[in-house]
């Protein structure tokens, strides 16, 4: 693993820049899902080489083992080739099933899920479609902290209409990242994800955000 992420790094800023691209949405948690009757809100910063933007997010459950999300935000786009740049909307929304738990017997969470997200424009629409794979693990979670390492991993697929240009693409994200509990109502995150097959996304892309369980 720690000869992995330098090598997919080095891969992805080997790979041959493209105009015209947007960052779609992130992991932003763990594999655990919102316990029953839980909420969680969270707020993010989305960094790219074309792409700055805020996103918020609300979770909840409703069944066990079970939760789904809202998200929404604005993005400053800068498509580049010569077009203008653009503020864009981003609305979306998934599904969760937490899979397995750590335990003493298992030594991870794991879910999975499927999303749906829309990012639009004036002359820019691109809409993102599929189904993704979670891993994390809790360290050091005594009185309510401790970190949470997690990989996901999705299999996207995206139908951009932007600039009188329409096109399909099948994007495999993965995201790295890290939920730092400071305390058991404020969770700092950090993410680095990585577009390893994706012709419309810049290759690499920076969250930095929090979470806040109510």
């Amino acid at each position: 693993m720690k000869r992995l992420v330098p090598a997919m790094l080095i891969l992805a800023a080997l790979a041959p820049a493209s105009p015209a691209r947007a960052q779609i949405f992130g992991q932003y948690t763990g594999a655990a899902v919102t316990p029953v009757n839980g909420h969680t809100f969270g707020g993010y910063l989305n960094v790219s080489s074309h792409l700055t933007g805020g996103l918020a997010q609300l979770r909840m459950s409703l069944y066990p083992r079970w939760d789904f999300g809202f998200q929404g935000g604005l993005s400053r786009l800068d498509p580049g080739g010569g077009v203008d740049n653009r503020t864009t909307l981003r609305v979306g929304g998934d599904v969760r099933w937490q899979m397995a738990s750590l335990t003493g017997n298992f030594p991870a969470d794991m879910s999975i899920g499927a999303s749906l997200g829309v990012e639009t424009a004036d002359d820019y629409k691109m809409v993102t479609v599929g189904p993704s794979f979670t891993i994390s693990r809790t360290l050091g979670a005594g009185n309510g902290g401790g970190y949470i390492p997690y990989a996901g991993v999705a299999l996207n697929f995206v139908n951009r209409d932007a600039f009188g240009q329409q096109d399909t693409d099948v994007s495999v994200p993965l995201r790295l990242g890290l939920e730092s509990r400071l305390t058991p109502e404020c969770h700092l995150i950090t993410e680095l994800q990585l577009f390893v097959a994706d012709r419309f996304n810049d290759d690499i892309g920076f969250v930095a955000g929090v979470n806040l369980p109510f």
